[in-house]
């Protein structure tokens, strides 16, 4: 799969906004996980981690990558009982990463930006949650909508 993401370089000196920067990412799908409980959980975790192995990412990488999916699909089983992960292996410019999208139909987040505030924990956990999984990833993008679900795409990329 092919896809495109925009970027917007914003405003010129000259007030006139540029056009927008287009950039192709190539995107192969390598496991969807149907996660439901701490097994696939487990099983998500493998998948991720496997996958990093085999684009060469250092060990410690790939456990970092273990770990936001562990917490990313931990966050399926507590908030929405049930939802998917995505494992993709990703190459744009001839750069090789692991994208990973967990999303579900759950209740949603009902402040998003409060969520992501380092030490937030609605589970009376830790708080490291989305606020860690964030200052790991390379990309993060968060889309949650209240009795709708929620989307976290998270991409890291090969150093």
């Amino acid at each position: 799969m092919v896809e495109f993401n925009l970027q917007n370089q914003g405003v010129n000196e000259k007030g006139v906004l540029p056009l927008l920067k287009v950039t192709q990412l190539h995107v192969d799908v390598e496991s969807i996980v149907n996660v439901r409980g701490i097994e696939d959980i487990i099983e998500a975790r493998h998948q991720g981690r496997e996958l990093a192995r085999k684009l060469g990412f250092a060990m410690g990488h790939c456990t970092l990558l273990a770990t936001v999916i562990s917490e990313l699909a931990r966050n399926i089983v507590l908030y929405a009982k049930q939802g998917e992960i995505v494992i993709a292996r990703v190459e744009k410019g001839g750069q090789e990463g692991v994208k990973v999208i967990a999303s579900d139909d759950g209740p949603g987040i009902q402040n998003v930006q409060h969520a992501l505030m380092s030490g937030y924990s609605s589970s009376g956990g830790l708080g490291l949650g989305l606020s860690g999984v964030q200052q790991i990833v390379d990309e993060f993008d968060i889309d949650s909508q209240p009795d709708k679900g929620t989307k976290v795409t998270i991409v890291m990329w090969q150093d």
